[in-house]
């Protein structure tokens, strides 16, 4: 799927080409709740570690509402029909679905600070993922500039509390992003930022304007997006994402809830065979630096459907002059 400089989309024929012509896999580590950050977290450090491996991890900071997206039923189309199909309740866990409903939520960093510390310790790249993950991922296209700083705002404050230090990237959730998001983006001197799907690192126009932070956009479906359709099962889902490699920069997004968990032994297989083909690994930071050395393309980001997700993403459209 494909975006246009007028903002049209259409389904992509191919890929564009990419600068660099070995096989390079970034692992990039969303951390969306409270459990997947105490449990899922460390569980991928391990892995990681096991094979020599860096990743780039991007946290909650603030409140674990999980139980708050039981509305997405009524307002996302297919997203019922996601949750049965990635069997969620086994997945997350019967509390963290009752988070910030009939449990309080709980907050992220403030109970949680050494998981990101132990997580730089070992080797890896830690960024920012939000404050609150379901305000953002349901709000954000009604937020004024002011409410999209205030939520990043206190996430960066967070973030330099628990590490001593700003961050240098942020991954916004869903992978959801507005003008006033990019915007604020621009505003805290980011490194690059991680928000979108597509082909290739680039500089992103949205809605018309022009932002200076460089996109490393999710180039592969994540493992809840693809099992239960056309067939694949955790037997057979990384069959899948070896056809998905590519020459160049192939960016596979994680979520410490699954591949953390229940899917765990299915990633460790992934890194397995992906280490067989004699694939690099780098970090998104990595990505990012040797990305700017080949003057990335502006491109158009739009948010539009991808097959399997419920909801709209940023999608990585066409060049634009």
């Amino acid at each position: 799927m494909r975006v246009d400089c007028r903002g049209s989309i259409t389904h992509a024929k191919g890929r564009e080409p990419t600068h660099m012509t070995d096989h390079t896999i970034a692992i990039k580590i969303d951390v969306d709740t409270y459990e997947g950050t105490r449990d899922g977290v460390p569980r991928l450090v391990e892995i990681l570690g096991r094979h020599g491996i860096r990743g780039t991890f991007y946290f909650s900071l603030g409140p674990d509402n999980s139980g708050k997206a039981i509305r997405r039923i009524f307002t996302r189309k297919g997203f019922l029909k996601k949750m049965l199909r990635t069997k969620a309740p086994s997945t997350y866990g019967l509390k963290t679905l009752l988070y910030g409903t009939l449990l309080p939520a709980p907050m992220i960093g403030e109970r949680l600070p050494e998981v990101l510390r132990e997580t730089e310790r070992a080797g890896h790249e830690v960024g920012i993922h939000c404050w609150d993950h379901v305000k953002w991922h349901d709000y954000l296209p009604w937020m004024t500039k002011q409410m999209a700083l205030m939520e990043l705002g206190r996430a960066s404050a967070a973030f330099e509390r628990i590490m001593g230090r700003r961050t240098a990237a942020v991954a916004a959730p869903g992978w959801t992003v507005s003008a006033s998001s990019l915007e604020v983006q621009d505003a805290m001197g980011l490194a690059y930022c991680s928000d979108s799907r597509g082909r290739s690192p680039f500089y992103p126009v949205f809605d018309g304007r022009r932002f200076r932070t460089l996109q490393i956009p999710t180039t592969w479906p994540t493992m809840d997006e693809v099992l239960g359709e056309n067939g694949i099962t955790a037997d057979t889902v990384n069959d899948l994402y070896l056809s998905r490699l590519t020459p160049g920069l192939n960016v596979h997004t994680i979520h410490a809830e699954m591949e953390g968990k229940s899917m765990a032994h299915v990633f460790d297989d992934l890194l397995v065979r992906l280490k067989e083909r004699g694939c690099r690994f780098v970090t998104l930071a990595e990505a990012a630096t040797e990305a700017m050395v080949s003057d990335p393309p502006r491109c158009v980001l739009a948010m539009g459907e991808l097959p399997g997700r419920a909801g709209l993403v940023a999608i990585q459209g066409e060049p634009c002059p």
